[in-house]
């Protein structure tokens, strides 16, 4: 898996660099001081991963990513981690604050690289019925009853169902897939998660807590969450 890095500090790019050159299975091709210049390598050269910065002279990372390829996966690499919740909402797969850890990386990395497996093997929603959908993946058909679906996550066109012992890519956004669901059990908590909230453990104001699954709150989605599993808005208090 080929990557670039964008980031204004010299010294950042440079560790960075150092790193994923000891990290299998991920090549880097290039690196780079603005979002401008980055944009217009990504215009001749696919890039399946980008490590992006956020606050940067002219365009920001945020605004950056929000014009990359459906194609790219995005990691961001930042000083500040205020803008965590932020990263959701342009479809980020992780967010690593600086000065960041090798081991950290390599985590960041690795699921990077289950979810470009995923995405390449993803299935098909073959019908929507009642209480189940049936996926067809890896020559297969798969019957999810929505009864057991933990959360759901959408990245870029597809999402990523997860149940108790199994996750399943299939191509559909989250609006289409929160849709069919029962409005009164699936909740959207931010805009990249659904989660069913009959298997949540516990919350805070900023995190659901499914199992060993941590699934963030987005800002403008926290009220509506809470009024609806709580029946009450308690975010002040949290």
């Amino acid at each position: 898996m080929n990557c670039i890095i964008v980031d204004d500090e010299p010294l950042a790019r440079e560790g960075l660099l150092m790193h994923l050159q000891s990290i299998p299975n991920i090549t880097v091709s290039g690196s780079f001081n603005s979002a401008k210049k980055a944009f217009d390598f990504m215009q001749e050269n696919r890039i399946d991963l980008v490590f992006l910065d956020i606050q940067m002279p002219g365009v920001n990372g945020l605004e950056f990513a929000a014009t990359m390829p459906k194609e790219s996966l995005l990691i961001f690499t930042t000083a500040y981690s205020q803008y965590a919740l932020d990263s959701y909402e342009v479809d980020a797969i992780d967010y690593l604050v600086k000065p960041i850890a090798k081991e950290r990386l390599e985590k960041a990395v690795n699921k990077a690289l289950t979810y470009r497996t995923l995405l390449s093997e993803h299935g098909t929603t073959e019908s929507v019925e009642n209480d189940f959908m049936l996926i067809k993946a890896d020559r297969r058909y798969h019957k999810v009853l929505f009864k057991d679906i933990l959360y759901i996550e959408g990245l870029k066109d597809y999402v990523v169902i997860y149940t108790e012992g199994n996750k399943i890519t299939t191509a559909m956004n989250l609006k289409t897939i929160h849709s069919h669901l029962d409005s009164k059990i699936f909740a959207r908590v931010s805009k990249s998660y659904l989660v069913n909230i009959t298997h949540i453990d516990s919350f805070d104001n900023h995190t659901i807590y499914i199992r060993q699954f941590e699934i963030p709150i987005g800002d403008i989605f926290r009220k509506a969450f809470l009024e609806m599993y709580l029946g009450k808005d308690l975010s002040d208090k949290l």
